[in-house]
């Protein structure tokens, strides 16, 4: 198991291997990290400030690769393709980064992952879980070996909502059809594709429809209306933009049904803010650390430093790619002082041997360690290289699983509600639906 002292530790090992990688140099005493994301979003924000915390603390400690400094460069992607593009070349282009650290949208992630293969620079998503990146390093390792992504992808959340629609919605609440609303995204497609295929012959729910709805919605009226007319038990949205607005619609227009799936803007703390309060009743899958999902004492004082220094702005807890952030730099710098810099024959592999588990009350609670090239996933038989280390099998005693279900009730509260083992509430229908 990895230490957190060696996480922290900073030895005397020369720079040149990452300036050759990157094929730049900047300051002698100065080692650049790029982050890039949206400004404007909660999940940029998280991630930006993770980022920012871990270095800070390592700075802090001495510096890096011989007592250099780390100084973090930002470009804004405005969660927009083109944009994301440009902000990848600047970074590598203009400011002749070391590292990326990115808090990007799967659209944004897919633009500038060509970008990537050219200018060779070390790169760590922290929120895009689009399975069809991991799978170009299956198809082609050497040319995408640079990229490492420490959020579960999404053939891994589709697995955790599998059992949660067996065990709860199937065997619990006696539901057996769906209907899907999904916005149309890249991940919407790939959540909606994964969950068709696994849903009906391993949940025994039937998927009768899929209403897809562009994200500048602002009318849901008719989109619940077809939802309720379908005959579904309860509807399964997929919504990482703009989710705020069909949630509020929802709770507002008192839809007869049930609502579950992925709805992003519930994984923040301002969601029952950001709805009017018009929030209660949903719920969603979620990457851990979520709202309501208690922490071990490592990632607490993460929060703790994080409430102490921004606090007062939004968000006022990190998302979970604020968590992936904070220990995914901690990790790139451990295996650059490993590998002499960031050099990516010698970091590249030190990257992959990153292990951290952190516990809480003598139990393995969260794991931050990647799936090897090769290494095969004993439920789903495939393989995911340099995808965050899950676990998919109770009692999750090899890592974190994939995701948690999370449920924001009528009085405004929010618990983690599946799996047993991280349930902090019970799951339940909203009020005004019948059971």
């Amino acid at each position: 198991m990895q230490s957190m002292k060696k996480l922290v530790a900073v030895a005397a090992l020369a720079l040149s291997a990452g300036l050759v990688s990157a094929g730049w140099s900047h300051a002698a005493d100065t080692i650049k990290v790029g982050f890039i994301g949206s400004f404007a979003s909660d999940a940029g924000r998280s991630t930006m400030r993770g980022a920012q915390i871990a270095i800070d603390e390592l700075n802090a400690a001495g510096g890096v690769l011989g007592g250099k400094q780390i100084e973090m460069v930002k470009a804004d992607t405005h969660e927009d393709v083109t944009e994301g593009i440009k902000a990848y070349e600047y970074l590598a282009e203009t400011e002749g980064v070391d590292f990326i650290i990115s808090g990007c949208i799967d659209d944004v992630s897919l633009g500038w992952l060509p970008r990537m293969t050219e200018y060779k620079i070390p790169t760590l998503d922290t929120w895009t879980s689009n399975i069809g990146i991991i799978d170009k390093l299956v198809e082609d390792y050497d040319t995408y070996k640079m990229y490492f992504m420490n959020v579960a992808t999404d053939e891994a959340l589709a697995t955790l909502y599998v059992d949660f629609g067996k065990d709860i919605l199937a065997k619990k609440m006696g539901w057996k059809k769906t209907i899907i609303l999904q916005e149309d995204t890249a991940f919407g497609n790939a959540i909606n594709g994964l969950v068709t295929q696994l849903l009906a012959p391993e949940a025994g729910i039937e998927v009768l429809d899929t209403i897809v709805y562009d994200t500048a919605t602002v009318d849901f009226s008719p989109i619940f209306s077809r939802a309720v007319d379908s005959g579904a038990d309860f509807i399964y949205l997929i919504a990482s933009v703009n989710s705020q607005v069909v949630s509020s619609q929802y709770v507002k227009l008192q839809v007869p049904l049930a609502m579950t799936g992925v709805n992003v803007s519930a994984l923040g703390q301002e969601y029952w803010d950001d709805t009017g309060g018009a929030g209660g009743g949903i719920s969603t899958l979620s990457p851990v650390p979520s709202v309501g999902f208690v922490a071990d004492p490592e990632s607490q004082k993460f929060v703790d430093k994080y409430i102490a220094e921004y606090g007062n702005e939004r968000p006022k807890y990190p998302h979970f790619n604020g968590f992936n952030a904070y220990w995914g730099i901690k990790q790139a710098f451990a295996a650059a002082e490993e590998a002499g810099g960031f050099g990516l024959d010698k970091w590249v592999p030190a990257m992959e041997n990153q292990d951290l588990k952190l516990m809480k009350d003598g139990k393995l609670w969260l794991r931050y360690a990647f799936w090897k090239p090769g290494e095969v996933e004993e439920r789903t038989q495939r393989t995911y290289p340099h995808n965050i280390r899950f676990d998919i099998t109770p009692p999750y005693d090899d890592g974190a699983p994939s995701m948690v279900v999370i449920q924001w009730y009528e009085n405004g509260d929010a618990k983690v509600v599946y799996p047993p083992k991280y349930a902090t509430g019970e799951f339940e229908v909203p009020s005004w639906v019948k059971k």
